[in-house]
């Protein structure tokens, strides 16, 4: 469930629905000429890999040409050839694409307060901290000017990435079990790393806080008779599913930095491997497994055209095991009994968070009726709880 791929790509959702121990990181534009899909960066599912884009988007901010000059003369990058606008991920943020006689690269601008400048500050040292250990991922350009990949003038951000090519996630079985594996090798990566300046969130999408302020607003935004209802029994599964994973302890296990948006919209492959990730803004401190459902729930979710009415209930059972079993040939990452039994209850806690964040601001979904995709989630969670406990056998087999 996601836009197409884009380094750094806005999300929104999970520190408005969890506890918000810091601000989220918010991105306004100016106007100009020329530019650069979970709950913000944040708790994050933000992803439904192929779901549409809304048709009635504002406008998409743009480059103002003298501070495109002015921005790219801090970088050591040869000679420019080319500019290109880049159209894809949040139109808040512009990005543009510059051909240069030593390759490409990605500029993106944002607009962030001073605490947002730290956490921006935070998600780099994550990025440069996996580059150095040669997970695939769009390497940071650092300033010539002070050797900083951040860099702030007056009220906006800017950071540059080296452009990597890719494919779009194919849906294929090799493919989502390298989405799994390159989830473990990141974890195994990030395991014991700690900033020295900032404290992460730890809300996520599980037990979160705003839940009930969230169903509210989407009972005030559908007028459908059917809608009512089907908010009820999301609210009942949602809590019945927070219980049980409680009860398996999910909110005593070890924490460590996690993505937070583990979805197909955030990868690039070649062929079946995976030889990018990207967004790292809903990085976060949470046990493990907040990624693990997540992501098991995104690469295994089933759509088929424009009508979730008409979507399948069941998940891909097929792409649900290769994706976990994917994540366990990484040395240190074998899912525990416990963590497999939470997984179906956290992935109903996952699919609930993702759709009803949109709905609740503006009665859609991405251009979807919002009563269809509420519906549609509501069949899937009482897939998911029927079959909760083969899910986690057949991981474990």
């Amino acid at each position: 469930m996601s836009d197409a791929a884009d380094p750094n790509r806005e999300s929104g959702g999970l520190e408005d629905i969890g506890h918000r121990p810091e601000p989220s990181v918010s991105t306004v534009s100016p106007a100009a000429s020329g530019s650069w899909p979970t709950l913000p960066p944040s708790a994050g599912v933000s992803g439904l890999s192929g779901a549409p884009s809304s048709p009635t988007a504002p406008a998409r901010a743009t480059f103002e040409a003298g501070e495109l000059a002015m921005v790219v003369s801090r970088y050591d990058i040869g000679v420019i050839e080319s500019v290109k606008e880049f159209r894809r991920g949040s139109g808040r943020a512009p990005k543009v694409v510059l051909k240069t006689d030593r390759g490409r690269y990605l500029l993106k601008r944002r607009r962030v307060g001073r605490e947002g400048v730290a956490r921006v500050r935070f998600c780099h040292e994550i990025q440069v901290h996996l580059a150095a250990r040669r997970f695939p991922l769009p390497k940071l350009i650092a300033s010539k000017t002070d050797g900083q990949t951040l860099l702030v003038l007056d009220d906006f951000v800017y950071e540059l990435f080296e452009f990597i090519p890719g494919d779009h996630y194919d849906q294929s079985l090799d493919a989502t079990a390298d989405a799994g594996r390159a989830l473990g090798l990141f974890h195994r990566l990030l395991a014991g790393f700690r900033s020295p300046a900032f404290s992460p969130t730890t809300a996520s999408y599980h037990n979160a806080a705003g839940i009930e302020d969230h169903l509210a607003r989407v009972e005030q935004q559908l007028s459908e008779p059917a809608a009512a209802a089907i908010v009820k029994r999301l609210r009942t599964s949602y809590a019945d599913a927070a219980r049980r994973a409680e009860e398996l302890g999910v909110g005593s296990w070890p924490r460590q930095i996690v993505h937070g948006d583990w979805h197909p919209g955030n990868m690039l492959f070649r062929g079946s491997r995976v030889s990018a990730v990207i967004d790292y803004d809903t990085a976060r401190s949470c046990p493990r497994v907040i990624d693990i459902a997540n992501g098991a729930m995104q690469f295994s979710i089933t759509m088929q055209g424009q009508d979730p009415d008409r979507w399948p209930t069941s998940l891909d059972e097929g792409r649900f095991k290769r994706f976990c079993r994917g994540y366990e040939t990484v040395p240190d990452c074998v899912i525990s009994t416990a963590e497999l039994e939470a997984i179906p209850w956290l992935m109903i806690e996952a699919l609930i968070v993702e759709a009803i964040i949109p709905i609740a601001a503006t009665g859609s979904f991405a251009g979807l009726s919002g009563v269809s995709f509420l519906r549609m989630a509501d069949a899937k969670t009482a897939w998911l709880q029927q079959h909760a406990a083969r899910l986690a056998a057949m991981i474990g087999d």
